[in-house]
């Protein structure tokens, strides 16, 4: 076993805009900074963000401001964000914006060389800047730019396993080449946690395959951390259903702003039933939970999804607003939307839970471990602003790359354990020893089909137990796995991680959606329809059966006064 040794003064886990943004901060404070992460630098989940950007601006609206922006994000995520995590957001995101620009970010400007700002979602005013309908690859290919003008180290086909943590004090991490094998061992002062959700444990969703399978809230347990409302997690109203290998992939909500219609295989506009006055402009709740109650209760199309239609809209306009959505279909089903409807089912979108962190620097209870993007948690609450994600990446990859140099500084040694080195190692060691006789790619399935069937847009008490009841079978199975590595690298054994990582966000989300008792914004329980003021209360969960209940702290009046019903008319829906 070849064992490659590495030492750094900060180690950032996860090539997506977080982790980027992060390692950009501490290598311009000149502290030394390594990068890994399973998916190619290039191709980090960041670069499918199609809608834009949030930051008060007011370039477009003057009267806009970080107070507003900061009451219509509390406002949407159902009173569960943390107030003092959104204040830091929005009062920083002109800054992060600024970063951006700083380093060449191409924005979409007006005439006059302002940036360009469009309304997306329940915003008060136009805040949302943007590049096309690309704005998440641009911002990724900002940060790469900048990372390679920094001389930032990148290892992106590198599988960590383990953080490396004595007596609650973290000391490096533990992991494997994906393409040889070689095991890495990182010595670090600190850990910055930057790989994302848990949305890949449902059937459709609009991540990739092995990405966003919970590495980081199995990372973060492990370590000692904590998940905080696992079970808050947006579907996407618009996800392909065909081709197979590609279900989930999203249709830009863009498609139903610029005036797409849905119908159910009875032809009939069931957007009517569930909110008459925006109709297809609602927010991405409502949209995902009418479209799935057509779909359950029989009134669905032949593949079990509804029908969104733009072919009445000018082709014209359909090439200059869609072009993504234009060519997405054309590539995976050969359709043109300029004459044919799309098949469209909810789609697992967006994990608004995530490992548990403090507003001031997002550090996890563990010293020297930090999580930041859709890694963390206390935004986004139960309904995600559109534009929202972006911005936190940048705010807090700021934010945590300084606290995360300050913490190394401050540090007067560095305390290393054998026993949990040792322990990491015999975990590797123990799969790629394992010969039984389960595939970890058919348990991955399995485990997919039970939270799409027991935790999907709608959920119930009986349901939920069943899904409980079903995951401990197949944990019961994941210990009789059969790991093969081969010529072509060591992916089996990265997919037997992600399932392990799979499996642990799974009871997660399941127990804290069986202690919710209500229905509260992307959290609908059938069995509770209604909002319960009670449960405005964040849920962490701690390992197996632990979950307890946090407070939120009180909005302060500033933005409390500010917070009121958005009209969505002649704006893009999130």
């Amino acid at each position: 076993m070849t064992e490659h040794q590495t030492a750094t003064s900060v180690l950032v886990i996860g090539t997506g805009g977080a982790g980027l943004r992060a390692a950009v901060e501490l290598a311009e404070r000149g502290v030394d900074v390594l990068v890994v992460g399973k998916r190619p630098k290039s191709d980090a989940h960041t670069a499918l963000a199609a809608g834009g950007i949030n930051a008060a601006l007011a370039t477009m609206d003057p009267a806009d401001t970080w107070q507003q922006h900061a009451a219509d994000t509390i406002k949407e995520s159902y009173l569960l964000a943390n107030p003092d995590v959104v204040r830091i957001v929005a009062e920083q995101a002109p800054r992060g914006i600024a970063d951006l620009e700083r380093w060449g970010m191409p924005f979409a400007r007006e005439t006059d060389g302002r940036i360009s700002q469009r309304f997306f979602g329940a915003h008060t005013y136009r805040r949302t800047s943007f590049a096309g309908d690309y704005t998440g690859l641009e911002i990724q290919r900002t940060l790469v730019n900048r990372a390679a003008q920094l001389n930032i180290p990148i290892h992106d086909s590198c599988y960590i396993t383990r953080i490396l943590v004595r007596d609650n004090v973290v000391f490096g991490a533990y992991g494997f080449d994906l393409d040889t094998g070689t095991r890495h061992v990182f010595h670090a002062d600190a850990v910055i946690l930057a790989a994302g959700g848990h949305t890949r444990i449902w059937r459709r969703t609009s991540s990739r395959r092995d990405e966003n399978t919970g590495d980081s809230f199995r990372l973060a347990v492990l370590a000692g951390g904590r998940i905080r409302d696992p079970e808050l997690v947006q579907f996407h109203p618009s996800g392909l259903l065909e081709p197979e290998n590609a279900a989930g992939t999203l249709v830009s909500e863009a498609a139903r702003g610029e005036g797409g219609v849905l119908t159910n295989a009875l032809g009939e506009r069931f957007m009517t039933r569930y909110d008459p006055q925006r109709m297809e402009l609602s927010t991405r709740d409502r949209v995902a939970l009418a479209a799935y109650t057509e779909i359950k209760e029989g009134r669905g199309t032949p593949n079990g999804g509804v029908w969104l239609d733009v072919s009445h809209l000018p082709r014209e306009q359909i090439m200059r607003r869609l072009p993504r959505v234009y060519q997405t279909l054309l590539e995976l089903q050969m359709k043109d939307i300029t004459r044919e409807p799309m098949e469209i089912a909810p789609t697992a979108h967006y994990s608004m839970g995530g490992v548990w962190v403090s507003p001031a620097d997002h550090s996890t209870g563990v010293e020297g471990l930090y999580a930041i993007g859709e890694a963390s948690s206390g935004l986004h609450g139960a309904n995600r602003l559109g534009g929202n994600s972006l911005i936190e990446l940048l705010v807090y990859g700021r934010i945590v790359g300084e606290a995360a140099a300050e913490y190394s500084a401050s540090l007067t040694a560095q305390r290393r354990s054998q026993a949990a080195l040792a322990e990491a190692r015999s975990e590797v060691d123990g799969l790629l020893g394992a010969d039984g006789p389960e595939n970890v790619r058919a348990l991955q399935r399995s485990l997919r089909n039970t939270m799409t069937e027991h935790a999907g847009v709608v959920r119930d008490e009986a349901s939920l137990r069943k899904g409980l009841a079903e995951l401990d079978e197949l944990e019961a199975r994941i210990r009789d796995v059969g790991v093969h590595p081969d010529l072509a690298g060591h992916h089996d054994l990265a997919h037997a991680f992600d399932l392990l990582a799979s499996a642990m966000s799974a009871r997660a989300t399941l127990e804290c959606a069986l202690e919710r008792r209500e229905t509260r914004g992307c959290h609908n329980r059938s069995d509770y329809p209604d909002l319960d003021p009670a449960q405005q209360v964040n849920l962490v969960w701690a390992g197996p059966g632990q979950v307890e209940r946090e407070e939120i702290p009180p909005v302060p009046q500033e933005i409390a006064s500010l917070m009121r019903e958005v009209d969505t008319a002649g704006k893009l829906v999130e």
